[in-house]
């Protein structure tokens, strides 16, 4: 952590072009903060790299700080750029006040919002989409599920696809799926993560993403794979909740825990209707 504190930020050169055919499965990561793209992004860039599919950041908000605004797109845009991510905002200069007590207190511009993520839906036609999970803390992660989740009711039986709740903040109560990153992909958004140059100057989380994600593997082990069981032999790893939208609910994708490895392919085992 100490040499990693030496390495200077943002300043990894060159742009990752990624070219996936016409009909490659779309996956949305629906991000509520500039950097949580990468945080999470360990099965969005496998399924990109390994499987052919287009990612695209949605960058739910642009932050609460005005001033920064501009600052944090300017960063977002080269941590998509390097990682190989699309990205797309909701509007110009994001969303506002995305948080469970905004839902209850202005239904009126809750709904607004809700149906602009429903036309991003609708347009991408995705066959994965992220989120983060009910209970991830931060106002502005719960809020986007919850933003998220009523765009899926109001798309109601229009909308066929998986649903990944991922997790930061707080740990789920009961995700069902782990999956591996090798070294070189961790690397690649420590990498894309160091664009973030505002954030991580204040608060380096960037140092302890590594240890994180080795804790994940400890984690899941038994969360995902049962308790005094085992799983395979991993380094790094992500945990996420994988559902499926029924058309009326969201319902769990598998019915015991998955753990996704270097080896597997990714798309195989998450069943999606690509």
């Amino acid at each position: 952590m100490a040499e990693g504190a030496s390495i200077p930020l943002g300043e990894a050169t060159g742009r990752v072009e990624v070219q996936p055919t016409a009909d490659a499965p779309v996956a949305l990561l629906f991000s509520p903060h500039p950097d949580d793209e990468v945080i999470i992004g360990g099965l969005p860039l496998r399924l990109m790299r390994e499987c052919g599919w287009r990612v695209i950041n949605i960058a739910v908000t642009q932050g609460s700080n005005l001033d920064r605004r501009a600052e944090r797109w300017t960063e977002l845009n080269k941590c998509c750029d390097r990682i190989g991510f699309e990205l797309l905002p909701t509007r110009t200069g994001g969303l506002d006040r995305i948080n469970p007590e905004s839902r209850r207190n202005d239904p009126t511009a809750w709904r607004i919002d809700v149906e602009l993520i429903a036309e991003l839906i609708r347009k991408h036609q995705p066959a994965a989409i992220f989120m983060p999970h009910t209970e991830d803390w931060n106002v502005t992660h719960i809020g986007t599920n919850l933003l998220v989740t009523d765009a899926f009711a109001l798309l109601g039986a229009d909308l066929n696809c998986l649903a990944v709740e991922t997790e930061f903040w707080r740990p789920m109560q009961s995700p069902n799926l782990v999956v591996e990153s090798s070294a070189e992909d961790l690397a690649h958004l420590l990498e894309a993560l160091s664009f973030h140059v505002g954030e991580i100057s204040r608060n380096p989380y960037h140092l302890t993403m590594p240890a994180w994600m080795i804790n994940n593997v400890r984690r899941g082990t038994e969360v995902v794979g049962g308790q005094g069981g085992s799983g395979p032999a991993m380094g790094f790893a992500t945990l996420y909740r994988l559902n499926r939208w029924n058309g009326h609910s969201l319902e769990p994708a598998c019915a015991s825990g998955k753990f996704i490895t270097i080896a597997d392919d990714p798309q195989a085992l998450l069943g999606s209707r690509s």
